[in-house]
C-alpha cells in the first residue's frame, strides 16, 4: 500500500444520500452523490426504510460513476473506507455490507470510520487550504446531528463537548417549515422565506442558554422548545384572526438557531483557549449562519474554517479522506468484525481496528 498518498474509495450511507468518494492522499478525485431526498419529500422527512432501499439501488451505479470520474480501476485502490456510524441503522447496513464485499473481493484493506469525524476530514480536501491546525473546535450541524467537538488530532483524539438533547438544528428547520406550510427540506425554504424579514421581530427562546443550564448543559443544544414556541406563536396569531408575517417569523426563528450555535461554539473556543473554529455539516450551507459565525468570530479573534459547501453535506469523499489520514498516520485496517452502529460515539474514530 502507498502510505504517502493512498488511493481510497469511501462509502457513506448514514442517511438519505448515497455518497461515493475517491481521494489520493488529500487530493479529491471524485465525489459522487445520489440523493433520495425527493422520495422522502412527500413524507415530510426521511423514512429509514425508503432510505435503505434507495441505497441498495444507487450503490453500484454510484461506484461505477465515481471510478469513471476518477479515471482509475477498482484494482488500483489501496483501501476501501465506509461509515460505520452514527446514522440510520438500516441505511448504514447497506453501506457496511457493500464495503465489506468490495474490500474482500479486491483483497484490499478496509477502514470503518466515524461519520461525524468524517465531516471534519472534509476540510483537508479544500483545494487551497492550509493544513488543519490542532487543537480546533468543530461545530457540526446537520439534519440528524448538532455536535460541538474539541479536536486535538483528527485520527486519534476527538472529544465530544456537547450535542443536541432533542431535535438537531436541521430537524428543527424541517419541523418549523412544516408549521409554516413550507415544503421539505426546511433549511433552504426557511432561508428563502426569511428574505426581507426582521430577525429581531420576535424574540424566540434560546434553548439551554440560561445561567442555570451552564453546569449540566453548557455545551449542549436543544431546539425542540424553539420549534414549539414558533408553533404556539403562529397558532395564537391565527386564533386572533391576524395574518402570519412569514418573513419575520422565518428570520426570527433562524436567528434564534444561529445565535445559540455561534454563541456556544465561540464560548467553547474561549474556554479551551482555542482560536480556531471549523464548521461542518449540511446546515452550514445556511447563509445567515455563515455570516454571523464569520463576523462574531472575527470580533473574538477566532479563525473560521469552512469546507467547500459541496463537501459539507454527507458524502463519501470525507470518509475516504479520513481513512487516508488514518493510513498515513500508520493506523492498521479494521477487521471484518464490525457492523452498523447507529449511536457510535464520536470518540470512536475508527472501529474494529486490528491490534
Amino acid at each position: 500500500m502507498n502510505r504517502a498518498e493512498p488511493l481510497v474509495l469511501g462509502i457513506e450511507t448514514s442517511c438519505d444520500e448515497t455518497g461515493i468518494g475517491i481521494v489520493r492522499g488529500r487530493t479529491l478525485l471524485s465525489n459522487t452523490i445520489a440523493s433520495s431526498m425527493d422520495e422522502h419529500a412527500r413524507f415530510g422527512g426521511v423514512v429509514p426504510e425508503v432510505a435503505a432501499r434507495a441505497h441498495l439501488e444507487a450503490l453500484q451505479p454510484a461506484i461505477e460513476q465515481a471510478v469513471a470520474e476518477a479515471g482509475i480501476r477498482l484494482a488500483d485502490l489501496d483501501a476501501v473506507a465506509v461509515t460505520s456510524g452514527p446514522g440510520l441503522a438500516g441505511a448504514l447496513m447497506v453501506g457496511v455490507g457493500a464495503a465489506k464485499a468490495l474490500a474482500v473481493s479486491l483483497g484490499k484493506p478496509l477502514y470503518a470510520v466515524n461519520h461525524l469525524v468524517g465531516h471534519i476530514a472534509a476540510d483537508i480536501l479544500a483545494d487551497d487550504s492550509e493544513p488543519l491546525e490542532y487543537p480546533t473546535v468543530a461545530l457540526l450541524v446537520s439534519g440528524g446531528h448538532t455536535s460541538l467537538l474539541l479536536v486535538r488530532d483528527l485520527t486519534s483524539d476527538v472529544e465530544l463537548l456537547g450535542e443536541t438533547v432533542d431535535d438537531a438544528a436541521g430537524e428543527a428547520f424541517d419541523k418549523v417549515a412544516r408549521i409554516l406550510g413550507l415544503p421539505y427540506p426546511g433549511g433552504p425554504e426557511i432561508d428563502r422565506a426569511a428574505v426581507g424579514g426582521d430577525p429581531d421581530a420576535i424574540r424566540f427562546p434560546r434553548g439551554l442558554s440560561r445561567a442555570s443550564d451552564r453546569e449540566k448543559h453548557r455545551w449542549d443544544f436543544s431546539f425542540s422548545g424553539l420549534k414549539t414556541a414558533v408553533a404556539r406563536w403562529t397558532e395564537q396569531r391565527e386564533a386572533e384572526g391576524e395574518d402570519i408575517p412569514m418573513a419575520d417569523v422565518a428570520a426570527s426563528f433562524r436567528e434564534a438557531v444561529v445565535d445559540v450555535l455561534v454563541t456556544k461554539a465561540l464560548d467553547a473556543c474561549a474556554e479551551h483557549d482555542v482560536p480556531r473554529l471549523l464548521l461542518g455539516g449540511g446546515v452550514i450551507a445556511n447563509r445567515r449562519l455563515r455570516e454571523v459565525a464569520l463576523a462574531r468570530a472575527e470580533a473574538a479573534g477566532v479563525t473560521v474554517r469552512i469546507p467547500p459547501l459541496r463537501l459539507c453535506t454527507d458524502n463519501g469523499a470525507m470518509i475516504a479522506a479520513l481513512a487516508s489520514e488514518l493510513i498515513q498516520s500508520g493506523h492498521e485496517p479494521s477487521t471484518l468484525a464490525f457492523g452498523a452502529d447507529s449511536t457510535l460515539p464520536v470518540t470512536d474514530i475508527q472501529v474494529a481496528r486490528r491490534p
